[in-house]
């Protein structure tokens, strides 16, 4: 079997690190022990007590074993030696194929003195494997990064498309009919296609697929960190076999193909379950079709991961604790309202506590809490099933949103009788929800009795880690945020683009919030029919940090970017 020569073993790394000045005598021994209590490796306890960086271990590990680094943020990684190692090979050793240099495969590893890992490559791919470090580590990153599934997207089209040519005919001999859409339904090419691209959509961190037909081609699209990202363009020929796939699936009408519907569907990707949410509507071009993924292992996340500064997380959790009144989560459509409404459920006691929900539709499922679908076709609305819930002695009530008078009169006594009532609603800021719940029709002496708090968000992209490096900003990024900060600075961490983000500089969201507490001078202020703009500043006053404020923060520490901050947040007066 051929295997790489690898110098360098008379020495082990804790010696390298001493000799090469990475770390002292004292830190050698203090890690040496909690490695032989833990089982952990010694370099791994020295990145957890912080004494080294990933860096400097890879190159110390580099030393010791003879081999290169490797930086797979920027290395340019070729697609030919991606396609010779399986991608559960690559996950089950913790590989990553980069080039092919003849018989030669360089495969990034973690651990090169790995012979089995090497021994198995070897006889998979029929090449000399030449192991690298990976410089800032990275290889499951690189490993969803790059394999992907778009290759064998086309494969199955083609095959599809084969399957559809006609046979020759002779001159002057009808036209035959073309292929019907439930026929094409049953074939395997185009069931595998559609698997594909909600696979990859998964792959991706996707928060929707959009399948669009255009004037010559089908076009995917992933919605990918609040922006949309072209996924692969599909011939046109498929778009009839490819929704009705979509619609046997999400358990939709496969003749209509006019009037909009929806349907749902449940798909195990990477042993877990994925909920899917699926919409159809005609459009000038054909049937366009939007699926949402549903991936809790994504979206359900705790309080404390949301982004909340220290201060607001525990002004949010102390009303969280109350007994009684109303807590109202406010934003546009894609702010993360249902995503914080979720985390406070997970925060709640659901063992001794009744906690009912009413929700249009039901995203997730959670175990101890009693979940109502509305369905208007039964005649289950918001305010019918907020009637319903209060029947049935419950200690909080999460109410999906707020969006008539009828609901928010319903939602407002049940909170006044002694209920948490959790809601969100359709308000630009914290001032705006309550101001929102009056223009619903809610008396003023009502809104003040049963409101406790309300939270405003935005989400703003996350800066790549991987990537990051200061940079100077333009005049308007820098001049909004000594606006705000009453400070001037004008270099910022922004991401430069890699592998690990697709080279966008951005790696998730995270979101920026402003928790208002109804105090009694906000109370005086609403009795007497004060604007949202005076609550607002009333509240500010009485140190409530803004989105603004809080967004601004968190470009400061280098989490986001000034710009994204402008671009969903500094609109708001």
């Amino acid at each position: 079997m051929n295997r790489p020569f690898i110098v360098g073993r008379k020495k082990r790394i804790g010696e390298i690190l001493r000799e090469g000045g990475f770390i002292t005598e004292v830190q050698m021994k203090s890690a040496l022990e909690a490695s032989a209590a833990t089982g952990k490796k010694l370099g791994q306890i020295l990145i957890e007590q912080g004494h080294i960086s990933p860096e400097g271990l890879a190159t110390a590990l580099s030393f010791q074993f003879g081999v290169p680094v490797a930086d797979l943020r920027q290395i340019k990684i070729d697609p030919e030696a991606v396609r010779l190692v399986p991608e559960h090979l690559a996950r089950e050793h913790s590989v990553m194929p980069l080039a092919i240099d003849g018989d030669v495969l360089r495969v990034a590893m973690e651990d090169p003195s790995n012979l089995a890992a090497i021994d198995t490559l070897s006889a998979v791919t029929g090449k000399q494997i030449r192991p690298v470090l990976p410089l800032h580590g990275g290889i499951e990153q690189a490993i969803g990064s790059n394999y992907r599934l778009t290759a064998d997207i086309q494969k199955q089209v083609n095959t599809l498309i084969s399957r559809q040519a006609p046979s020759p005919m002779a001159a002057g001999a009808p036209t035959p009919e073309p292929m019907l859409a439930a026929e094409q339904v049953a074939q395997a090419p185009i069931v595998q296609a559609l698997d594909m691209v909600i696979r990859q959509a998964v792959k991706d961190r996707a928060s929707d697929i959009h399948v669009e037909p255009q004037q010559d081609s089908l076009r995917i699209r992933y919605r990918i960190d609040g922006v949309l990202h072209d996924a692969v363009s599909l011939p046109l020929g498929i778009h009839a076999a490819l929704l009705s796939r979509l619609k046997v699936i999400a358990s939709m009408n496969i003749a209509e193909k006019r009037r909009p519907q929806d349907g749902h569907f449940n798909l195990n990707v990477g042993g877990r379950d994925v909920d899917f949410r699926v919409a159809t509507a005609d459009t000038t071009r054909g049937e366009k079709a939007v699926i949402r993924v549903l991936d809790k292992s994504i979206s359900l996340t705790e309080l404390k991961d949301l982004g909340m500064q220290r201060n607001a997380l525990e002004t949010y959790e102390r009303l969280l604790e109350s007994p009684y009144g109303m807590i109202l989560v406010s934003g546009p459509t894609g702010s993360g309202k249902t995503t914080t409404l979720y985390s406070s459920l997970m925060k709640l006691d659901r063992h001794r506590q009744n906690i009912m929900t009413i929700e249009d539709p039901v995203e997730y499922h959670f175990e101890g809490i009693h979940q109502i679908q509305v369905n208007r076709q039964a005649d289950i609305t918001f305010a019918g099933g907020l009637r319903a819930i209060m029947r049935m002695d419950p200690d909080l009530i999460l109410v999906g949103e707020i969006r008539d008078s009828e609901t928010a009169t319903t939602a407002v006594q049940a909170a006044l009788t002694g209920h948490l009532v959790l809601s969100s609603i359709h308000a630009n800021d914290s001032a705006g929800a309550i101001v929102r719940l009056l223009d619903l029709g809610v008396e003023p002496f009502m809104v003040t009795s049963a409101v406790i708090g309300t939270v405003a968000q935005r989400l703003v992209r996350r800066v790549c880690p991987y990537c990051r490096q200061i940079v100077r900003v333009s005049a308007e990024e820098s001049m909004a945020y000594s606006a705000e900060m009453s400070e001037v600075r004008n270099d910022f961490y922004y991401g430069r683009g890699c592998n690990f983000c697709s080279q966008t500089g951005f790696l998730g969201r995270m979101g920026v919030f402003e928790v208002l507490t109804m105090t009694d001078q906000l109370r005086q202020l609403i009795a007497k029919g004060a604007p949202g703009t005076e609550v607002r500043a009333s509240a500010v006053r009485e140190g409530m940090t803004t989105m603004r404020r809080d967004g601004m923060l968190k470009a400061r520490d280098g989490v986001t970017t000034p710009k994204e901050v402008i671009r969903h947040v500094f609109t708001i007066a």
